[in-house]
């Protein structure tokens, strides 16, 4: 077992997260990616981190904390997570020191949560979930697995957002909606009502 934490992606999502790692000073092992240009090769390089090779290259490195998917797409990073789990690795989460957790909060495996990002009181978070920059949850609400919360993005008091939500840059859901699996909330969209699932909405208000 090799020691250090190993992230799966080397485009500027991933990269994201070696500097949240590197805030936290968990060591890292290095990067892993099925399909790398050589511009995030090469920026990866610049990094002082070094490149592992393809996804599979996992199962020899057995690192010692675990694993990231630096995939901003929700749907790419679940298809990633169901072929890494046949290896029976562990996720690691990924928080920031400037993040806030609510102490009651429940987080899953591959949680990551990028500076200033607020989860307050009773929320649960699935598998995989990512809040970035100053993402806000409100008390009570629920992100199934692989929600990506975009920066600035805030959702509100008693909300369920469904698996592989994307909640675009500063939208918003206001308090006890229900976002369906599969959506995507547009950038600056404020959410009246429920999103169905597979739906994408936009607007103010989001339609």
């Amino acid at each position: 077992m090799r020691s250090g934490l190993v992230i799966v992606g080397c485009g500027g999502h991933g990269r994201e997260l070696l500097m949240i790692a590197r805030a936290a000073g968990l060591p890292v092992r290095g990067f892993v990616d099925d399909g790398p240009s050589q511009r995030n090769l090469d920026r990866v390089a610049a990094l002082g981190v070094p490149f592992l090779g393809p996804t599979s290259r996992l199962s020899d490195e057995r690192p010692s904390i675990g694993y990231v998917i630096g995939i901003g797409d929700p749907r790419t990073r679940a298809r990633i997570d169901e072929r890494l789990r046949l290896h029976g690795l562990p996720a690691a989460n990924l928080v920031h020191p400037a993040a806030t957790i609510g102490t009651d909060a429940v987080v899953d495996e591959g949680f990551v949560a990028f500076a200033g990002a607020r989860v307050t009181t009773n929320v649960r978070v699935g598998r995989h979930v990512h809040l970035n920059q100053n993402a806000t949850v409100g008390h009570d609400t629920e992100l199934a697995d692989f929600v990506q919360v975009n920066p600035l993005a805030a959702i509100s008091g008693d909300c369920h957002v469904g698996p592989e939500v994307l909640i675009g840059t500063t939208a918003c859901v206001l308090q006890g909606l229900r976002v369906g699996e599969g959506a995507t909330v547009g950038a600056g969209a404020c959410v009246t009502r429920d999103v169905d699932p597979k739906a994408t909405v936009k607007g103010v208000p989001a339609r």
